[in-house]
């Protein structure tokens, strides 16, 4: 039980390397350099950019679409055990989710090609993971209310779906101006996996009939899995509890973090169209890649079926009979046919593919604005031209591929830009998490310095125990302008 509670802290808590999925806020939001980060086809209106190491990009998520900490722990004058029952037990269902999500960019930069000026590179260093426990419906009913009530009821061991990890990823992109119309943008990255652990596609039951010899008989079919890496080397060093296990976790973190661990390689694809005029259509494909775990790794089975009504006596000659254990006989014959096994196979992982589709449509007077296109390069391009609006409006389609099938998120959003300094976005989402979420990012420019702040849920954030989804993000940048 230790082991499995060290598995999910470490999961839910630990995992101080991840990242947020949506960044609806973010995704366009071309005055901030990180928005290549979810489309390397985005506007680059900058000459070069480097991120403040470790505070470039600092982020964090959490949702849950089903109960949350309020339903359970108000004071409410509901006896605890009903809320449990009603709004969790039988509340939620088997597609309800607990996730959560987090970034921290170790260091990020670009700069625009001396030779080539429609063209800007950037590179960098980051880590990302997230943590995903979907609802295991019949299992939670059937532990609260055990199997004798539940005659001829099929428990399917299907709900159980768990998955996480913690990665490194170093990327290098490259953002090109194919003409004044189209921006083309794609970036390679190299994973190195620090743990992973997953338990998924997993089927089987467990149902309770009526027996022949005795008043009940139980049967289990089960094929399940849980794969992991990393994550027993992780238990056996909290296991040993020495006066250097915070060094040994230390070591352990970056030896895994640079080329230690599982490597993998991956892609992100990108593009901004301008439509017609002030129109533009932007997309991106992100995360499209593999980790191939080949080391540090631990895999559970459990395969098989067995029917059984327990033990049998025969009177009155097993009564005096003491060279038989039926006890034990009983437990070696079910686990002779549901074997719980443990393996050291090695596995690929496809990476959770993101898909980035926006529309938005720029209007109000700005300042170096002409009545006609005018494709003239980034070398001859002023920083107040590279603004390419005052105000913008538009909507923002956001597809991530997950272990129950894919999740979406709508979102419609305004953008004001205040002179060279302010530029504000807000946005109205809707998502599996939330029908009323509304965000708000703002990024100010003070002289060279780039400060960015992004919150997603802002009425979430009166009561967060009753929220289910906070989103938050910031960041520092040094920029230079295309006019500096």
């Amino acid at each position: 039980m230790k082991r499995w509670q060290l598995l999910i802290l470490t999961s839910l808590l630990g995992i101080g390397v991840l990242y947020a999925q949506n960044k609806q806020l973010l995704y366009d939001f071309y005055e901030i350099p990180q928005s290549l980060m979810v489309n390397p086809g985005v506007k680059t209106p900058y000459k070069w950019h480097a991120g403040i190491p470790l505070l470039s990009g600092i982020g964090f998520q959490a949702g849950t679409s089903g109960i949350t900490v309020n339903d359970l722990f108000a004071n409410d004058g509901i006896d605890f055990t009903t809320k449990v029952r009603d709004r969790a037990v039988f509340g939620m269902g088997p597609r309800d989710e607990f996730s959560g999500s987090g970034q921290i960019e170790v260091f990020y930069g670009g700069f625009r090609s001396a030779n080539r000026p429609s063209d800007y590179y950037s590179f960098g260093m980051y880590g990302e993971g997230y943590s995903s426990i979907f609802w295991p419906k019949d299992l939670a009913i059937l532990g609260f209310e055990g199997n004798a009530n539940n005659l001829n009821r099929r428990f399917d061991l299907g709900h159980l779906t768990l998955q996480g990890e913690a990665v490194n990823v170093f990327h290098f992109g490259v953002n090109r101006k194919m003409n004044d119309k189209l921006n083309l943008g794609i970036r390679a990255k190299l994973y190195s996996s620090v743990f992973e652990f997953k338990s998924k596609r997993n089927s089987g039951y467990f149902v309770t009939t009526q027996g022949d010899n005795n008043i009940l008989e139980n049967t289990l079919v089960a094929q399940l899995e849980l794969q992991t890496s990393g994550v027993k080397e992780l238990i056996d060093i909290l296991d040993e509890d020495t006066n250097t296990t915070g060094a040994d976790i230390q070591q352990w973190l970056l030896g895994r973090s640079f080329f230690g661990g599982n490597l993998g390689i991956g892609a992100d694809f990108g593009f901004t169209y301008e439509l017609g005029q002030n129109t533009f259509l932007t997309g991106s494909v992100l995360d499209v890649g593999f980790i191939y775990h080949t080391n540090g790794l631990e895999n559970y089975t459990l395969n098989g079926a067995v029917s059984n009504e327990g033990i049998e006596i025969i009177l009155p000659e097993d009564l005096f009979d003491t060279t038989t254990d039926i006890w034990q006989e009983l437990v070696d014959e079910i686990e002779r046919l549901v074997p719980f096994e443990t393996n050291q196979n090695s596995f690929i992982s496809l990476r959770p593919i993101k898909l980035n589709a926006s529309v938005r449509h720029n209007f109000g007077e700005r300042k170096g604005s002409t009545a006609e296109a005018c494709y003239c390069g980034y070398d001859t391009t002023d920083r107040a031209d590279g603004f390419d609006y005052v105000n913008s409006v538009g909507g923002h389609l956001f597809v991530i591929n997950r272990p129950k099938g894919p999740q979406a998120a709508l979102t419609a959003f305004y953008q004001r830009r205040f002179g060279d300094v302010l530029a504000l976005k807000t946005t109205y989402t809707v998502d599996k998490y939330s029908f009323t979420n509304i965000g708000l990012g703002l990024n100010l420019q003070a002289g060279p310095v780039n400060f960015y702040v992004l919150a997603d849920n802002l009425l979430g954030y009166g009561n967060i125990a009753d929220s289910h989804y906070a989103s938050f993000q910031f960041g520092f940048n040094i920029i230079s302008w295309n006019d500096n």
